[in-house]
């Protein structure tokens, strides 16, 4: 790789002068060398593999001067078998494409959460199916708080009851996906007090931090006690969105069974009159 990504940088972009005699195409190994801060011997044992564990400040150093993108320097500390830096904050922002994606779903019941579990959008489809998040104050619109209550007050995420087919392997998978994140962003604050108030105050999360678990909360089947339709039986199938960890929560029923009719039904006459009637809130 790192010869590749020499191949490809023309010497113009790294500000080195371009003589009439040159033969390579890209950096030579000498120019890697001197703008990386390295021996030439260096280079070359890292592109003959005879160098295999790198240090983190080396792996910095050949990123910028390969002028590498974030992907690309996230690959190469990972061949280097090292953790690649994490870029700060979570972040609620959505990208372009994937609002594209949501826009053209259709009916189906969709919620972005980021990835502490903060929620950050969701379509009419799902405030008519659970209910509309927007009656609760946007800092406590948190699954992670809904699961682990630090209070006896009422859920913010769904306005009536929703039961799961194992509710403690539900509570595990999220607790453990937090740990993830708390890896993946080491130094974001609103996580970190997160996790700092739910090991706190509520005891069942404090014995699955405990426990150290690290994994991905990726599926999940509930049943949502509709005021409207009655109880609905859904899929809950959860998509990540790459760096950022937003996470894509898409409910679905069946195909042609009975639950999805009752879908069907509460996403067409809207949310029930015990919301505020909006529509698509964030």
């Amino acid at each position: 790789m790192i010869r590749a990504w020499r191949d490809r940088l023309p010497p113009s972009a790294a500000a080195l002068p371009v003589g009439r005699a040159r033969r390579a195409v890209g950096l030579r190994r000498e120019e890697l060398a001197e703008l990386a801060g390295v021996s030439v011997d260096y280079v070359v044992r890292l592109e003959q593999g005879r160098a295999t564990t790198p240090s983190a400040q080396v792996v910095a150093s050949l990123a910028r001067a390969l002028q590498l993108s974030p992907a690309e320097r996230d690959h190469l500390y990972r061949l280097a078998n090292l953790v690649p830096p994490v870029d700060g904050a979570i972040s609620d922002h959505i990208p372009p494409g994937v609002q594209r994606v949501l826009s053209r779903l259709g009916d189906v019941a969709v919620a972005v959460f980021a990835a502490d579990w903060q929620l950050i959008w969701w379509n009419r489809s799902w405030a008519a199916l659970l209910g509309d998040p927007s009656t609760s104050p946007p800092r406590l619109r948190n699954f992670a708080r809904d699961r682990f209550p630090v209070d006896e007050g009422p859920a913010r995420l769904a306005l009536w009851p929703v039961t799961e087919l194992d509710k403690d392997a539900i509570d595990a998978a999220v607790v453990a996906d937090l740990r993830r994140a708390t890896g993946r962003f080491p130094q974001d604050t609103r996580l970190a007090e997160l996790i700092r108030v739910l090991s706190a105050s509520n005891q069942r999360f404090a014995e699955l931090w405990a426990a150290g678990t690290v994994a991905a909360h990726r599926e999940d089947h509930k049943t949502i006690e509709h005021p409207s339709v009655g109880p609905v039986i859904v899929d809950c199938d959860v998509l990540t969105d790459g760096d950022s960890e937003l996470k894509i929560v898409i409910m679905t029923a069946v195909p042609g069974s009975a639950d999805e009719t009752k879908l069907h039904l509460a996403v067409t006459t809207g949310p029930p009159a015990t919301t505020d009637g909006s529509q698509t809130r964030r």
